[in-house]
């Protein structure tokens, strides 16, 4: 039955009721029909719903990586944008960009298969069929529920525009636009109930403008036309031309998550070992501090002295000259060095003079080619993953400015970070810097007053120095106080641990008889985890190396409560 019949049917029973009301029981017949009629009519149009308000999203393809893309036109940028995803044109050039959290893509491989994606997924949103019909003026305090909505004429942006999910993470709103988009300053798209940037989609057909201080979400395609963003405009998702120019000024703009978008992790962070258990190291050269400096870890050097530390304000140990604990830390100070080194980067941040500005990354492995400068801001986002690891390669010193400072948001956590430099590294008063900093070769050389290390400070040769800091070591692990126990030279052993490295298994023999069934031996992994523990009470005891995934381990005994020896084994 369509709409029509069900119309025909409405106005047969009203005649003939109208022209028998004095018959009361069959008023009454025929209202209870009409009663199951409109019943009828309802199920009808509620079958159809779903398809009225719930449109199919295009399929961005590789576009989807992009923030900022022309097909066929310039990409330009004024002032400091902050911009996370890929900038690209497929004919053309991107010009005056700064440090773009993606990959910079002109003319090249990446951006001929983004073109053709990008017109696929117009093609899908011009066939996409409308449901609604606004007013040109969109806005205004205006809820919209999902679906596809068209305006024949140019159509303006004016406060705030509300799109409502509905409580459906699923729910697409799709604007086909047949003529330009303006939006007035500081207008607002806003998202409830679920709605997600990831499933707004606008296609205009002109040139879209948007004033300074507009808030714009969902990917916009622009068709034979130009894109242009003014001073301080936020874009929660994509501007993409398949003819046109897309010029920016100052905003702020990332690819949404969501919609089956990846989850970042990060690479894999690199085993620390030793290293882990100091907050100030140097593998070789002097360690040294003026002033009130607090340090949570160990402070040390394995060639040198380490002075001008107070041990009450030290939370661990210093080791004023070299030891067993120092000799172990640089040797793992090196294999944590080695790994960070040849791992690949994701992307190149092209001006490492310009590192910070308020800049935002997401996890990768970043690579800055040249001497760094950080200045004012910024900001690692961890989008919600709380394991998401960051690594940050530096070729060359690194240097900021005074109150510079790293800033972990969603998610991001210091013990997650690691800077690997290559040369030597100055920080200026009052700067706030997380994570874990590895120089090779260069000395730390001036760790200012009002410094706070959210982290370590590592170098694997050269001077380090403090003044009136604060160094925080996070997560030392459980084994540090065993590399800090002063006996731990080969003849003073009461216990040996051999092969090492092993491979089918590692035996301990006790050297001392008063040892034996006093001893509780443990083993440790990098992470500081418990893997192996027993009480030694005889002679030798062989532990099998299936128990043992390849790596590096920690182990101490213990002998009533005190701990008389450590050491590091490698399972091969």
């Amino acid at each position: 039955m369509n709409y029509e019949t069900i119309g025909l049917c409405y106005v047969s029973e009203l005649v003939l009721i109208s022209s028998t009301l004095l018959n009361e029981n069959y008023f009454t017949l025929k209202f209870n029909q009409m009663k199951k009629l409109l019943q009828i009519a309802t199920a009808v149009v509620l079958l159809f719903l779903p398809s009225i308000n719930f449109a199919q999203a295009p399929n961005l393809g590789t576009a989807v990586n992009f923030v900022l893309f022309s097909t066929n036109g310039a990409v330009s940028n004024s002032g400091i944008s902050h911009l996370t995803g890929h900038v690209g044109t497929n004919n053309g050039s991107s010009t005056a960009f700064g440090n773009v959290n993606g990959v910079m893509n002109d003319q090249n491989g990446v951006s001929a298969q983004c073109a053709a994606d990008l017109l696929i997924a117009y093609n899908q949103l011009n066939a996409t069929v409308p449901t609604f019909f606004p007013a040109p003026l969109l806005g205004n305090g205006q809820s919209l529920n999902a679906g596809v909505y068209s305006i024949s004429s140019a159509a303006t942006l004016n406060l705030d525009l509300i799109l409502n999910g509905q409580g459906n993470s699923n729910a697409v709103f799709i604007f086909k636009i047949a003529g330009p988009l303006s939006t007035n300053a500081a207008s607002k798209v806003k998202l409830i109930n679920g709605a997600q940037a990831c499933n707004v989609f606008w296609k205009i057909e002109g040139l879209v403008s948007m004033a300074a201080g507009s808030h714009m979400k969902g990917t916009i395609i622009a068709n034979n036309a130009a894109i242009n963003m003014s001073i301080g405009d936020t874009l929660e998702g994509r501007a993409l031309s398949t003819t046109g120019a897309v010029t920016i000024n100052g905003i702020l703009g990332y690819t949404p998550i969501g919609c089956g978008s990846p989850i970042l992790t990060g690479p894999t962070a690199p085993s620390l070992g030793g290293a882990a258990c100091y907050g100030v190291f140097s593998s070789n050269g002097a360690v040294s501090n003026t002033g009130i400096t607090f340090v949570t870890g160990d402070v040390g050097t394995n060639v040198g002295l380490a002075t001008g530390f107070n041990t009450l304000n030290v939370t661990g140990k210093v080791h004023p000259i070299p030891d067993g604990s120092t000799a172990q830390c640089a040797t793992d100070l090196l294999v944590a060095y080695n790994q960070l080194n040849v791992l690949p980067h994701d992307i190149e941040l092209l001006y490492p003079a310009q590192f910070g500005n308020n800049l935002v990354l997401t996890p990768h492995t970043y690579l800055l080619n040249a001497a760094t400068v950080l200045t004012d801001s910024l900001y690692l986002n961890a989008e919600g993953n709380i394991n998401a690891v960051f690594i940050i390669k530096i070729n060359g010193a690194l240097s900021t400015s005074t109150y510079a400072k790293v800033k972990l948001i969603n998610g991001a956590q210091a013990k997650n970070v690691y800077w690997k430099i290559e040369g030597a590294i100055s920080i200026s008063s009052n700067s706030i810097i997380r994570g874990t900093i590895i120089s090779n070769n260069g000395a730390l050389s001036s760790t200012s007053t009002g410094v706070l290390i959210d982290g370590r400070i590592l170098t694997t040769n050269g001077a380090l120095s403090t003044s009136a800091s604060s160094v925080t070591a996070f997560g030392i692990p459980s084994y540090c106080a065993t590399l800090s126990v002063d006996d731990l030279t080969l003849e003073n052993n009461s216990i040996s641990v051999y092969p090492n490295p092993f491979t089918s298994s590692i035996n301990i023999a006790i050297n001392k008889a008063s040892v034996i069934e006093n001893a509780e031996f443990i083993i440790y992994n990098t992470l500081g985890e418990v893997v192996w523990n027993n009480v030694i009470s005889i002679e030798l005891t062989s532990i099998e190396g299936r128990f043992f995934n390849a790596g590096i381990y920690y182990y101490r005994v213990i002998t009533t409560g005190k701990a008389i020896q450590s050491g590091r084994i490698v399972s091969q």
